[in-house]
């Protein structure tokens, strides 16, 4: 095995980490403050060309792999900016693969181009209060109609729906209860997020302040037949070609975070000097940084073997979901150890760390939780019987 990257692979981390650098930590603790999107970052980053890394090139993207993007988004998090940086682009870079793979082409050559360019923003619409991580579950229904559909439903959880004009959505479009399978009657529609028919509303939350998280109510919302995304009745199909590169990149954004964490860490140990001597010297300090570090190490190896499968179309799914824990736990050791060797400062904002603390302990949760990998691992892995 390899594990030196490419050349060209080598000048896409440096480009970005360049790029990134140019937004410190003071920036994003003001936006974090001041629940801003970060919109200055995110149009730096279109006007580089980094937003189409993983779109095809007939679109205007550079058609690169999961791994290119994970060095993207990994580098982004690394640089202090974490989840509020990776978030305002991480779905334009993987959130419309759905829509690559089984779009129409009408809607691709829509949307794609204006992806690439940074001037389309898209929100994710699957998560629902009473359905949570059961996705069958979901209730928010889509009625035909005379040449489209209506729709109407909640939505929770769902990022950028502020700054989005159009929303990749899961419906069902036939009840859970008429359906022979489970996974049946859903399907998957990018539309307008029409102001009129959607009331978009802000969730007060612990981190990440700088991208919203929103409950959404749909009521009435006309969808034309031409925004579906591929065939009716087939969207759970659809959303699970986009899960293990979702892993993936949450992994390394998760990984970029407790990067962060401990280079903060490092420096204030060198530089806090206690009874005579940097507090870096003490074992009780050091010792927690260095297997944070260890752990940083070993989980980086697991999300680059999982993005080396997908990019090869081999399967992933087993390695994607390892990454994904792997890489959340080890981010949020990485940021609880940091605000532990800052002492009382590390719970001052001017110091960085509680940010990362508070956006690290996301990635536990979210996009899935550490509880639901354990039961794929469980069930798919080990073939143990389901537990849920």
């Amino acid at each position: 095995m390899d594990f030196e990257l490419t050349e060209s692979q080598e000048t896409i981390r440096r480009a970005v980490a360049e790029l990134a650098a140019r937004f410190d930590d003071d920036y994003w603790l003001e936006k974090d403050s001041r629940h801003e999107f970060p919109w200055d970052f995110y149009n730096a980053f279109a006007q580089a060309g980094w937003i189409g890394i993983a779109v095809p090139e007939e679109y205007g993207g550079s058609g690169l792999g999961i791994l290119e993007a994970s060095l993207l988004l990994g580098e982004v998090s690394a640089s202090g900016a974490g989840m509020n940086g990776a978030s305002s682009m991480h779905l334009s870079i993987f959130g419309m693969h759905p829509v690559i793979v089984h779009g129409s082409e009408e809607l691709k050559r829509a949307t794609l181009p204006r992806i690439v360019t940074g001037d389309l923003h898209v929100c994710f619409g699957v998560t629902e209060p009473n359905a949570g991580l059961d996705t069958t579950r979901i209730t928010t229904f889509a009625q035909r109609t005379d040449g489209g559909y209506v729709v109407n439903g909640r939505k929770v959880w769902i990022s950028k729906a502020l700054e989005s004009e159009k929303i990749l959505l899961l419906t069902r479009t036939t009840k859970f209860e008429d359906c022979r399978r489970k996974t049946d009657g859903m399907t998957l529609f990018l539309t307008d997020l029409d102001r009129g028919h959607v009331d978009i509303r802000p969730i007060p939350k612990m981190g990440r302040e700088a991208v919203d998280s929103n409950e959404l109510f749909i009521d009435g919302l006309e969808v034309p037949e031409a925004h579906r995304v591929g065939e009716e009745g087939r969207g759970f199909e659809y959303l699970l070609d986009g899960l293990n590169p979702e892993r993936i990149l949450i992994a390394v954004e998760a990984l970029g975070l407790g990067r962060a964490a401990i280079r903060r860490a490092v420096r204030y140990a060198n530089e806090r000097i206690v009874f005579g001597r940097p507090i870096g010297q003490n074992q009780g300090l050091q010792f927690p940084l260095a297997e944070a570090q260890i752990r940083l190490d070993a989980a980086e190896l697991m999300a680059r073997k999982a993005a080396w499968l997908y990019d090869r179309r081999l399967p992933c799914g087993r390695e994607a979901n390892s990454a994904k824990f792997l890489c959340a736990d080890a981010g949020f050791r990485a940021a609880d150890c940091a605000v532990q060797v800052h002492g009382g400062m590390g719970y001052a904002r001017e110091y960085h760390v509680e940010r990362y603390f508070r956006e690290a302990r996301l990635m536990r949760i979210a996009p899935i939780s550490q509880e639901m990998i354990l039961n794929f691992v469980g069930e798919h892995v080990l073939g143990l019987p389901r537990s849920y």
